[in-house]
């Protein structure tokens, strides 16, 4: 049974960000959908019971209801949850997320945004345009949009904008009409042991695109102009942009009044200004991968242009969390790979040139750390201090061998402060002791991490003008 045919619909892990969108599409659809997760609490939570879907906590035999047509889980779970389990010992039809997800694709004009870095921004940056400019586009992105309330959004056009996940190779599941890709850039060791075998999962990937359909790329980056061209796409199928290369490209950018402006051309044509909330010059380039893309799909330039300028971001990336009462300003941001470090750190140091950066950094996943120990040696230099918690162990790694203090003494070798605590409480305690008001603290990482900025607030609490 497809998830098409299928009426009444159990998914596993329902409250990842990926599934809980799923969730809230099918709903739309019609169909009958409940699911299960761990006692955690997430923004998700929140999600599910606005849209009516039954949630049960902890993982039960007894959860996997008696009707059911199809059982989706997260592959964040495996066998060895009982449900999934459960679910397989009766021969219920089942999927992973990106096994369902990849049956949406089938089914519209699917736009992939793939990429090492970026996915969420572009994927949610050009979703927004799509609506303000009436096309009613359905879209999955991997973080809360607050504009949404959600990081879905339901429409009933026949465009579908989704991030399309390198990550186990889940690129064979999906069916794209067109890709947006912003970079390629070795990650996820721990699945691709070499960064040919992850290169090549993204000539493979764009050799998915029929010949109606397009690639929006990133020509600053070479490995991605090397990806096209190894993929065959004809010339009339490539939208390339970039800061220094491409068709559409920069002319000039500048921090302006707390906002980033920049101005570009496509082609011969100049497009005027352009002005975002977000900041740094990444954002600029994820700005014209969407805009790139809007234009591919006729949106008039004023509306991309307004658009941009009304777009707030997505949790979690670069998001501004207050101000606490002694003036300390506490960032998130989900940048766990050294190229992202190094571009969000800028960021910071640009918008705030005078502030002392404090970075809490939580290291995500023993092979990553590992394989891009000297990168991330490197990738601190704007910050001022630099605080390593231990290596966050995910579902798909408990263990490894190397250490975040193997790590502190690679970092000590380009930076001159580096302070190694182990947990979560021992940082908020050390922070909380040596704040000054000069003070920036930006905790980053994909793993929780965020809980320090959280913290923080509750010890010290926010100014009432919190801008």
């Amino acid at each position: 049974m497809n998830i098409t045919q299928a009426q009444r619909i159990y998914m596993i892990g329902i409250k990842g960000v990926g599934m809980t969108a799923l969730a809230q599409i099918l709903k739309q659809q019609g169909k009958i959908v409940s699911g299960s997760d761990t006692t955690e609490k997430f923004f998700t939570d929140k999600v599910l019971s606005k849209a009516g879907i039954d949630l049960k906590e902890d993982f039960k035999i007894s959860n996997v209801p008696d009707q059911v047509d199809l059982v989706i889980y997260s592959s964040a779970y495996n066998e060895a949850n009982p449900e999934v389990n459960a679910a397989k010992e009766r021969n219920l039809p089942i999927l992973t997320y990106a096994e369902a997800l990849g049956e949406l694709t089938k089914l519209n004009k699917s736009i992939a945004v793939a990429g090492s870095h970026g996915k969420t921004t572009v994927a949610a940056m050009l979703a927004f345009i799509l609506k303000q400019a009436g096309l009613s586009p359905t879209a999955v992105v991997g973080s809360q949009v607050p504009q949404w309330q959600g990081n879905a959004l339901i429409g009933f056009g026949e465009l579908f904008v989704f991030e399309a996940d390198e990550y186990q190779n889940k690129f064979n599941y999906f069916f794209p009409q067109a890709v947006v890709l912003t970079n390629i850039d070795w990650d996820h060791p721990d699945f691709f042991k070499t960064p040919e075998s992850y290169f090549d999962a993204f000539v493979k990937f764009l050799q998915k695109i029929p010949l109606d359909g397009f690639v929006v790329a990133n020509y600053d980056n070479d490995l991605v102009r090397q990806a096209v061209t190894e993929a065959g796409l004809k010339p009339e199928q490539i939208s390339s942009y970039g800061l220094t290369a491409g068709f559409w490209q920069l002319e000039r950018m500048w921090l302006d009044q707390g906002s980033w402006h920049f101005s570009a051309n496509g082609g011969e044509e100049f497009l005027g200004d352009f002005w975002l909330k977000l900041v740094g010059s990444h954002n600029v380039s994820n700005a014209l991968a969407a805009l790139a893309c809007a234009r591919r799909l006729g949106v008039d330039i004023e509306v991309i242009r307004k658009s941009l300028a009304e777009f707030s971001g997505t949790s979690r990336r670069f998001e501004y969390k207050g101000k606490l009462t002694n003036q300390v300003i506490i960032i998130d941001d989900y940048a766990h790979h050294p190229r992202e470090i190094l571009a969000s750190l800028k960021a910071a140091r640009d918008y705030y040139p005078y502030k002392n950066i404090r970075v809490v950094f939580h290291p995500h996943t023993f092979s990553r750390t590992k394989a891009l120990l000297t990168d991330f040696g490197i990738s601190f230099k704007d910050a001022d201090e630099v605080i390593v918690l231990d290596i966050y162990a995910s579902a798909r790694e408990t263990t490894g061998d190397i250490t975040s203090e193997q790590l502190v003494e690679e970092i000590i070798k380009h930076h001159p402060k580096v302070i190694y605590q182990p947990k979560i409480s021992d940082v908020v305690e050390y922070l909380a002791n040596s704040l000054s008001r000069s003070d920036l603290v930006i905790t980053m990482g994909a793993g929780d991490v965020w809980k320090v900025g959280d913290e923080l607030i509750k010890k010290l609490g926010l100014t009432q003008d919190n801008n």
